[in-house]
């Protein structure tokens, strides 16, 4: 099944607000409908494939199939950009800039080196496509004006299978194409889980989570993606780059680390090895109040230093649980609890080893303050935690702007960090006409610091994209100056190269801009993703 083309998953998932909440909107932020909604695919007027005939017959040569080499306005739609929120409203608008020149699916490895040169014979930029789920303009290419190479969709979904597993090691290597449901699935065949669910988890692919540094909802339990990551292939313009041998070596620099989170911009991975957890007997999830975001943060730092630490552990600020985002499918239910600052506490293992930890986990987050709430809010949470884009769909769709970003630092500057985001982005919605309800969670945690993962929703206004730019952009400013990360796991695309290269500083951009010359030569990867274009 293909995501829906114009929002987020799958249609039928898609629900409409609860009037309540639309009239909530309407009165305080003054949101009204705008228009009939996004228009229809066949609506979209659609220019012709930009496609050589040699070209084509090249990347059919590379794939072997016509079917696998699509050049339908259909197809095409459905690889133009990625599903931020910008992206969303520029394609309900019929804005079809950006097009792929074609889609092409190749079987492996060997095929991608194909489609590759392929790419550099005939004049061609190429963009890796997994699940398409990119907030950051990760598949939104960027070329200077003087640069007219079209470029084409690399959907790796054939390139979806298991390849090997190691149960004495505890490892598996996968393809890049297969979808975290179906890798689940397979691994749980043979008695293990990776542990990595994402809110982009159920269509988000291997391939992307390693690409984009993904971290996932259980990531306080099971770490995130690059950590579980043993080794790669990565299929270049040069030729191949294998990395990872061992568990762990003192080798030299650990290569693995420059192919995690490089967006396509250096090669295509065509494998990943990652290891493995066995597949856990007992999950709970249970909802902690405590009175401010301030005391649930501390209590949070707590459990990361000292321990136990739960698998998921989660924190709402007021805004937030007043709202009902700590429980996305809870929004306009009756009763719902709305006080103080709703922290998710999730535990996973034996029914011991989770009985254990639960009670250790209570002991030290009563005494931090917290109050019990039960099981209720952290199963509801657990019920609808791939929702929240489903929901932002629906605020598009009454006339609201819906948008997230996330960022991360250490503990001692946390506090600091959140009130100049949330400062940042109300100055410049509100200057822009727009007053906006700026919300944030904790959602990972480590020993030594923590991400901050703001919502914001406002008014979509007459250009919606054009108010949230700045904001967007002031944002940035606010994290870099609070001494942020410009990303903690959505990754850099186009959005935040700029902030990016002047987190890593001249010297770290001139040694990526070193490597992408030695990888890809003639810039046709991923062009102005992670780094400038040209």
């Amino acid at each position: 099944m293909d995501m829906l083309w114009s929002g987020w998953g799958d249609p039928a998932k898609a629900t409409p607000l609860p009037d309540s909440v639309t009239a909530l909107l309407r009165d305080l932020l003054g949101v009204v409908p705008r228009g009939t909604g996004p228009v229809g695919l066949t609506d979209l007027d659609v220019p012709e494939s930009p496609l050589t005939a040699a070209a084509h017959r090249a990347l059919l040569d590379a794939v072997g199939d016509a079917a696998h080499v699509r050049t339908d306005a259909e197809s095409r739609v459905r690889h133009t950009r990625g599903k931020s929120t910008p992206d969303l409203l520029r394609i309900r608008s019929g804005d079809v800039t950006g097009l792929p020149a074609a889609v092409v699916l190749p079987d492996g490895h060997d095929e991608v080196l194909a489609v590759l040169r392929a790419c550099a014979a005939h004049g061609l930029a190429a963009v890796p496509f997994g699940g398409g789920t990119s907030v950051v303009g990760g598949l939104a290419p960027e070329r200077p004006a003087s640069d007219r190479r079209p470029f084409v969709a690399l959907d790796l979904r054939r390139m979806d299978r298991l390849l090997a597993l190691d149960p004495v090691s505890r490892t598996a290597t996968l393809q890049p194409g297969l979808r975290a449901p179906r890798a689940e699935a397979l691994l749980a065949e043979h008695g293990f889980t990776l542990g990595h669910f994402p809110q982009s988890y159920e269509w988000a692919t291997i391939g992307g989570f390693a690409a984009a540094r993904s971290s996932g909802q259980a990531s306080a339990g099971y770490g995130r993606f690059d950590e579980m990551v043993l080794g790669l292939t990565l299929a270049t313009p040069e030729g191949t780059l294998e990395t990872g041998r061992a568990p762990r070596s003192a080798a030299g620099p650990d290569l693995r680390q420059l192919v995690l989170g490089s967006e396509g911009a250096f090669g295509v991975i065509t494998s990943v090895t990652v290891r493995l957890r066995p597949l856990p007997t007992t999950r709970v999830h249970e909802g902690w109040r405590f009175a401010s975001f301030e005391e649930g943060a501390a209590a949070l730092r707590r459990l990361a230093q000292d321990g136990p630490r739960p698998t998921v552990l989660r924190l709402s600020d007021e805004t937030e649980t007043l709202i009902g985002l700590a429980q996305p499918d809870a929004i306009g239910v009756p009763g719902a609890s709305r006080a103080g600052c709703q922290a998710i506490v999730g535990h996973e293992g034996t029914a011991e080893d989770v009985a254990r930890r639960r009670e250790g986990a209570a002991a030290v987050l009563r005494e931090c303050g917290g109050t019990y709430l039960g099981e209720e809010p952290g199963e509801r949470w657990a019920h609808g935690r791939y929702s929240a884009p489903y929901l932002r769909d629906a605020l598009l769709d009454v006339g609201a702007f819906a948008e997230t970003l996330e960022t991360a630092a250490f503990w001692s500057r946390l506090p600091g960090l959140y009130a100049a985001v949330r400062d940042a982005l109300t100055a410049a919605l509100t200057e822009a006409g727009t007053p906006p309800l700026v919300m944030c969670h904790v959602s990972h945690v480590y020993e030594n610091g923590a991400s901050l993962y703001f919502t914001v929703v406002c008014a979509q206004g007459e250009d919606p994209v054009a108010h949230w730019t700045p904001a967007k952009h002031a944002a940035n400013e606010a994290i870099l100056a609070a001494g942020g990360t410009i990303s903690h796991h959505h990754g850099v695309g186009t959005d935040h190269r700029d902030w990016y290269l002047r987190e890593a500083g001249p010297l770290g951009a001139d040694a990526l801009r070193a490597v992408k010359r030695r990888l890809d030569p003639a810039g046709l990867l991923n062009p102005g993703v992670l780094l400038p274009p040209g």
